[in-house]
């Protein structure tokens, strides 16, 4: 008698693991025996396991949710990549191109895109907690659904299987601030539709992360470096930096020799006070009040800033041989009704339309001297007649200054947490309008690419 009561109990638990399973996967109209017999307690293993296949059978023939049904419902259902991959190549050569003669970098507008977003914040766990903005409360969703649309043409939508046979068997680094990092997360989240990465960093250091998907043999990597040449505080308690205009920051320049394409990019840190050395002698400083020290201004230090990192990578003897990309600054105007460390924020909802907003101030000084370093650095490369390495140039700024709502704000941690962070109108939301940078970054990859 006790082991018929014992196989009745442990039917009973096993029926109602089974129908929390079924509510999870959302079938509501399974039915499970309500009676388990002695007898059939016996069979009970096997009728699990089949149990299952018909549950997950019938969850998979549910009409497919919005994505953004899991920002309400706090539940994600992810299609699995599918096990067989196509012919190697076939994707990038069907993937949707630009028409020829579109820049994709020209002046547009942002339109509206029932489509988006590509992911969630419950779709992909590699989202960094400060532009989790979802995760976060932000409780406008409307910033989500808009695309990109240079004037004149369309910029396709992201294919992420496309991008990964486009990047087969290479590898890619993004050289940068805290933004190259947002960029390699958004890149990383869109294309978990297919695969998701496998962390291989050789350190524990957060800024110094290398992933690799080996379904298609591609190495993604980040090398944090905010001046791209060699920056430092002596006294952190004078919020001063010294900054070696001519010194290319160790912590990339020999990582990246082996990397097929590297993603430079840098500026908001150059807005700091900071001392500025050339040959290890003070040739000026912004905002230190030193007498005797000339006052250079932002747009200089970060000149030569990139005119340093371009020499690492494109001038004579430089190691590398591959594709340098060059990205051009993310706003740093987007703060409203004070300045960042002054009450600023940005609680925009929208798109500014085109024409509203032109690149101004500080981000044209800066985007400004980044054009400029990128043709001193093309224009040698292609007089030296070396082809090779490739430079490029990625310029997002006309997209992006129109885009003041798509910044965490104060949705990048709890509103309860006692925290010292200011509002955030730097960094993007993931997802967000950072996406677009890699919708821009495959249609370069396809230009490489024959049709």
């Amino acid at each position: 008698m006790q082991a018929k009561a014992e196989q009745q109990r442990r039917g009973g638990r096993l029926r109602q693991r089974l129908l929390g399973l079924a509510a999870d996967l959302s079938v509501h109209k399974l039915q499970l025996a309500v009676t388990v017999t002695p007898a059939a307690a016996s069979l009970l293993p096997a009728l699990a396991v089949a149990a299952l296949i018909l549950l997950i059978a019938a969850a998979r023939r549910a009409p497919a949710p919005s994505s953004l049904d899991a920002y309400r419902t706090g539940v994600a259902v992810v299609d699995p990549p599918s096990i067989s991959a196509p012919p190697r190549g076939s994707a990038a050569a069907a993937a949707a191109r630009v028409p020829p003669g579109c820049d994709i970098f020209r002046p547009g507008e942002w339109v509206p895109d029932g489509a988006a977003p590509y992911y969630t914040n419950l779709t992909c766990s590699l989202i960094q907690e400060h532009q989790n903005c979802m995760k976060y409360g932000r409780p406008d969703t409307g910033f989500l659904r808009w695309r990109w649309r240079p004037a004149g043409c369309d910029l396709p939508r992201f294919d992420a299987e496309a991008f990964l046979d486009a990047v087969r068997d290479s590898s890619m680094a993004f050289v940068g601030d805290s933004l190259a990092r947002n960029h390699m997360q958004s890149l990383m989240c869109l294309l978990t539709k297919v695969a998701y990465p496998k962390d291989i960093s050789k350190t524990t250091h957060p800024e110094f992360r290398t992933m690799h998907y080996e379904s298609h043999n591609f190495t993604v990597a980040i090398f944090w470096s905010p001046f791209l040449v060699r920056g430092y505080q002596p006294d952190p308690a004078r919020h001063m930096w010294a900054i070696h205009l001519d010194e290319p920051d160790a912590a990339w320049v020999p990582g990246i020799a082996g990397f097929d394409r590297v993603v430079l990019s840098a500026a908001n840190w150059f807005a700091r006070p900071a001392m500025f050395y050339e040959a290890g002698r003070v040739v000026g400083c912004h905002s230190c009040l030193a007498p005797g020290v000339p006052d250079l201004t932002h747009r200089h230090s970060l000149r030569m800033a990139f005119r340093a990192a371009l020499r690492a990578l494109a001038g004579p003897g430089a190691a590398f041989g591959g594709t340098v990309i060059v990205r051009t600054l993310s706003p740093t105007s987007h703060f409203e009704g004070g300045e960042w460390d002054k009450g600023g924020d940005c609680r925009r909802t929208r798109p500014l339309a085109a024409g509203e907003a032109r690149v101004a101030g500080l981000d044209r000084d800066f985007h400004g001297a980044q054009v400029e370093e990128f043709a001193r650095a093309k224009a040698a490369v292609d007089a030296g007649g070396r082809g090779r390495p490739r430079l490029v140039l990625m310029d997002t700024t006309a997209a992006m200054v129109l885009r003041p709502d798509g910044h965490p704000s104060r949705y990048g941690h709890w509103a309860h947490e006692n925290v010292t962070l200011y509002n955030d109108c730097v960094h993007w939301c993931l997802p967000g309008p950072i996406d677009a940078w890699n919708e821009m970054l495959l249609q370069m990859l396809l230009q490489d690419r024959p049709s």
